[in-house]
């Protein structure tokens, strides 16, 4: 890890540095702020090179890698996200919520009436707090088509 970790953070480097150099080319309205569009770019550009150079000078000993099991179960958890994220729109919020938070839930522990109860818990704990605490009135429960 120690070598992966100097290259990674010489990559670090190179890309902070163009980065850098884009902020550069940054075209200036003549209404901006005092500090300007550039400050910002340029700021984080300097964080990331300080970074890639405690890469290089510090690098973190040898990686454990996980189990084939739980690489498994992050894969798994990744697809239900992208899943969760791309069926709320068409399904409404409550039945994607309950089954991505069921399903995440058994991937920690899996004891299904508990992951059914959580998915369930959740998804109405979440509703109530997005719609009514938080005041987001267009968050659908269910899809526009099953209201009638």
């Amino acid at each position: 890890m120690l070598r992966s970790d100097r290259v990674f953070g010489l990559v670090v480097i190179l890309a902070a540095l163009a980065y850098i150099a884009s902020a550069f080319q940054l075209q200036t309205s003549f209404l901006s702020d005092p500090m300007g569009s550039k400050s910002f770019p340029i700021g984080l550009g300097v964080v990331a090179v300080i970074c890639g150079i405690v890469m290089i000078f510090k690098p973190d000993e040898e990686a454990e890698w996980p189990r084939p099991v739980a690489i498994l179960k992050i894969s798994i958890s990744v697809v239900v996200m992208v899943a969760y994220a791309y069926s709320l729109k068409p399904l409404g919020f409550l039945f994607p919520t309950t089954l991505a938070a069921g399903i995440l839930s058994y991937l920690i522990t899996p004891r299904i009436t508990f992951n059914v109860l959580a998915g369930i818990g959740l998804a109405v704990g979440l509703y109530l707090l997005f719609r009514y605490a938080l005041g987001l009135e267009t968050l659908q429960a269910i899809p526009k088509g099953w209201k009638g």
